[in-house]
Order: structure tokens, then C-alpha cells, then sequence
């Protein structure tokens, strides 16, 4: 990808929201760690410090080598990173008096700056900071600040830098967005070239190039990224291209049979594998929701393993990994702390012999139903929501046992179901059911029961970085809990998670 954008991560929990509000501009961007920055940065256009859990004044705070950077191409600091400038540049840092989070709106901004273009006095910004900027570094001229933070923005006269107290990056600052855009564009002038039309291009020349007439092999799953893997691959390597869809015994109900049907119709080369007692044998009496997922990228890669040999020459192994799965697995000193293992990220074992390909490694999940558009894939399968990788395991809490399986698999159907009838399914990000390791006890006619619990969850989001909880209509909920009870033998209660992301995960494990 040409004209890219850098930012460099310092471990804050907003970083993934810059490269998406980047991306909203049509512009490309990826994500290193502090300690990690490219040799090379010839392609760059841009850089972006993000903010940290770390106070500049520690001993053990990220200290990155800008030399390279700063001075040199178009650089914005935002909170941790314009706080880095300051401290070590000749300004001063300090804790505090009150305390800096939360909504604050910007009393000052100097006129005829560039970077705050279209942004109006009094322009709610996010704060979150425990360190303000007391002085500025050498060089600096305040743009903007708030009623508590009089050097909420500076720029550094000399320099295409420009630095921020607050995130541009989060819904709460109103024209983050703009100011983004003002510095990309107006300042950076980075082109704004990255459109799903241009990454299906480069993408099929690339693996054109790198696969040359050799024979891939890919796992499909049913989901959005593994198809628009698969269909992408398809265009740039049609028939050397041999599709494996297996059945975990994890899915939801009858999706083994009713998938396989609609790949098949779309003119891929699929061959379905059940190895539901495989993976059930495998996973039983396991409660930890990391053994489960191990397991099933354990169990995943021997199924392939198995396949593959019975294709003859086979090379790669394509894999539907997108960008937060690359991001979320990754683990330094710092930043991008490890949330959990991802089945399908971090390379195969040595016995496999094969050479991974990852066509939508670099794209956020709104990307990529984008690019599935722009293939001519049908809505109704690029509408589906996100289902993990390792299936109803993580949905079951505790060991998984059929009888298990069974259960989530029923009530999970009528609750999908039931938001695809009431027009409510397109409206949710994300939605399914939970199966708690807890009885409760009932009252069925006559008869006192003592059975399940499960829990519904529905929430809306663009990426899965973030998630809201979704308001579902009472009438539904009540029915939905109504039909459950009544038709899947088991479960005598429901209940509805309010929870969003963060301070919780949208799976349960």
C-alpha cells in the first residue's frame, strides 16, 4: 500500500479507533508498536503518536527513537505523545491538579490554523489524562485550549508537528474527525486512494504474484471475512483455489448443510469435512476458555493437515484473519497487551509445510463487508454477523458436552430467528446466546424444575473495538424468553446482558 500512514502505538486503549477514523478518510494506515518502527519509512506520508496508560514522568514510560521522524515528514502527537514532546523538548510536564477525563469543550482556538479548520469555539473534545502540559517545548504556539487545560493544542513552529492533549479518535470529540482530516489532508496532503475497489486491485495482483500457479488451500467458516478470503482468492487464482468447510460441531443449527449448499452455489470449489466427534471428543471435560480455543486451533490445523495431503502439491493455507485479529494477538512490552489467542493468527507448526496467505490481514471488519460488496457477494451473507472462531465453545460456559451443544444450538436458533421476523437482525452488530454453568430452579404446571440459565446478547458496533448493548423492544424479549422456555428442554430461565464493551468483551470468554 502506497501513501500510508503511521501510528505508533504506546499502549493506549484507543489506538485501534485511530487507524478506523483514518480509514473513514479513504485513507490507508497501520498500526507498530513504539518499540517496533518500520526501517523503512519511504512510504509513509504521516505519522500518529497515540496515548498511553504510561505517564511521561516514569521511569519505565515508552521512549521512542523519533529521529527519523520528527522534523522530517508530518508528525501528530495525540494526549501520551504530545505529552512526550513536551517533556522531552525542552517543555514541562506535570500531574494534574483536577482531574483531566471526560468531556471538556475548547474556549480557545487560535485563528487561521490549518488544523482546526471547520471546527467551531466551544467543540466538545475527549480528555483522559492523568499529566497535563504546564509549559510548551521549544518552539511551540498554543492553538487551542479548554477551560482547565490551557495547552490542549501546539503546534512547533519549524515543523509539521502538531500535538494534542485530547482523542480526536472517539465519538465524544464532536469534530475529531475534521481535525483529522485537516492534518491528513490539508497539512500531510496524503491521498485519499484507499477504496475497496483499489484493495480488491492490489490485492489480486499481489497474490497473483506471491502464489504464482501454486495450489492453496482455505478453511471456510460460514462467516463474512473467510468467504470474501475465499471469493478474493477465487479472482486472482480461480480453480488452484480448494475450499474446505469443516464442521466443528459448534456451529449453530443446521448451518453445516445450509452453508456448504450456498458456497457451492457461488462457484466455489468446497468440500465439507464433519469432524463434529473430533472436536467434542477432544474438548471434553475442558472449562478453561483458553485450553478451548487452543484446542480447536490444535484440532483445526490437524483436519487441514489431513485434507491437504489428499491435494496433491499444495503450498499455502489461506486464512480470514482480519486486522483486529493481528492487533489483538500481538504482545509487546507495553502496548496491544494480549486480550486473547486467536485460532486462526500466529503461523502454523512446522509439520505442515505450508506457507500462510492472508488477503484481508490489514482490514477492520466494515472493511471488508466493503470489499464482499464490491465482489458482487450477496447481501444477505454479507450482512451475517460475526460468529467466533471456535464456535458455541465459548458460548458454553464450563465443559461442553452434545446434550450442551444441543441446548444452545435450539435456543440460539429461536432467538436469530426471531430478530430476522421482527426486522431487528440488520439493526444488531453482533447477537447469540450463552449457556451459564448454573441451574436455577422452576416452576413448570405442577412441577419444580432445576435447569438451565441461558443469556442473550445483542450489541451494536462498527468494528468490535466497541460495543453498545443493544435496546431490543421488551414485547420481544419477552416472547423470545417465552418460546425458549417453552420449546428447548433444559432451560427454565432467560436473561438479557446490558454489558458493553468495554469493560466487558462482547463473548463471554
Amino acid at each position: 500500500m502506497q501513501h500510508n500512514v503511521l501510528i505508533l502505538d504506546f499502549g493506549s486503549q484507543y489506538t485501534q479507533l485511530i487507524a478506523r477514523r483514518v480509514r473513514e478518510l479513504n485513507i490507508f494506515c497501520e498500526i507498530f508498536p513504539y518499540n517496533n518502527i518500520p526501517t523503512d519509512l519511504s512510504s509513509y506520508k504521516a505519522v500518529i503518536l497515540s496515548g498511553s496508560p504510561f505517564s511521561v514522568r516514569a521511569e519505565d514510560a515508552p521512549h521512542p527513537d523519533l529521529s527519523q521522524i520528527r522534523g522530517k515528514m508530518p508528525l501528530l502527537a495525540v494526549c501520551y505523545g504530545a505529552q512526550y514532546l513536551a517533556h522531552f523538548s525542552g517543555g514541562e510536564v506535570a500531574p494534574s491538579n483536577i482531574r483531566e477525563y471526560g468531556r471538556a469543550n475548547l474556549s480557545f482556538i487560535k485563528d487561521d490554523e490549518a488544523f482546526f479548520d471547520e471546527v467551531a469555539l466551544n467543540s466538545q473534545v475527549w480528555m483522559s489524562h492523568s499529566d497535563t502540559i504546564k509549559q510548551l517545548p521549544t518552539g511551540g504556539v498554543r492553538l487551542a485550549s479548554t477551560k482547565d487545560v490551557e495547552n490542549a493544542a501546539y503546534r512547533i513552529e519549524g515543523e509539521s508537528t502538531y500535538a494534542i492533549q485530547f482523542h480526536p479518535e472517539v465519538y465524544h470529540s464532536v469534530d475529531g474527525k475534521q481535525m483529522l482530516e485537516n492534518f491528513l489532508v490539508k497539512i500531510a496532503e496524503v491521498p485519499q486512494n484507499f477504496t475497496p475497489n483499489a484493495f480488491v486491485d492490489e490485492i489480486v495482483a499481489e497474490m497473483k504474484e506471491k502464489i504464482q500457479g501454486d495450489k492453496v488451500v482455505l478453511g471456510l467458516s460460514g462467516g463474512v471475512d473467510s468467504t470474501v478470503a475465499a471469493v478474493l482468492l477465487n479472482k486472482a487464482i480461480g480453480e488452484n483455489l480448494y475450499c474446505i468447510f469443516v464442521n466443528n460441531g459448534l456451529l449453530r443449527k443446521n448451518e453445516f448443510e445450509s452453508v456448504l449448499n450456498q458456497y457451492k452455489g457461488m462457484g466455489l470449489n468446497v468440500k465439507g469435512v464433519d469432524a463434529s466427534a473430533r472436536f467434542l471428543n477432544e474438548l471434553a471435560g475442558v472449562e478453561d476458555p483458553e485450553t478451548k480455543r487452543k484446542i480447536i486451533g490444535r484440532v483445526f490445523i490437524e483436519v487441514f493437515d489431513d485434507e491437504a495431503h489428499q491435494i496433491e502439491d499444495v503450498k499455502f493455507l489461506a486464512q480470514g484473519t482480519i486486522y483486529p485479529d493481528v492487533i489483538e494477538s500481538v504482545s509487546v512490552k507495553g502496548p496491544s497487551a494480549t486480550i486473547k489467542s486467536h485460532h486462526n493468527v500466529g503461523g502454523l507448526p512446522d509439520f505442515m509445510k505450508l506457507k500462510i496467505v492472508e488477503p484481508l490481514r490489514m482490514l477492520f471488519k466494515d472493511e471488508v463487508r466493503r470489499v464482499g460488496k464490491t465482489l458482487g457477494i450477496d447481501d444477505e451473507l454479507l450482512g451475517r454477523h460475526p460468529f467466533p472462531g471456535p464456535g458455541l465453545s465459548i458460548r458454553i460456559l464450563g465443559d461442553i458436552t452434545p446434550e450442551k451443544v444441543r441446548i444452545l444450538q435450539e435456543v440460539d436458533y429461536i432467538f436469530i430467528n426471531g430478530l430476522k421476523e421482527h426486522g431487528l437482525y440488520d439493526k444488531v452488530w453482533q447477537a447469540g446466546a450463552i449457556l451459564l454453568p448454573v441451574n436455577s430452579v422452576g416452576v413448570m404446571g405442577d412441577e419444580r424444575t432445576y435447569e438451565k440459565v441461558v443469556a442473550l446478547r445483542a450489541v451494536e458496533s462498527t468494528d468490535g473495538m466497541t460495543a453498545d448493548w443493544v435496546h431490543l423492544p421488551y414485547d420481544f424479549l419477552m416472547k423470545i424468553s417465552n418460546e425458549i422456555i417453552n420449546k428447548v428442554k433444559g432451560v427454565n430461565r432467560v436473561v438479557y446482558d446490558i454489558s458493553s464493551k468495554p469493560p466487558a468483551t462482547i463473548e463471554w470468554e
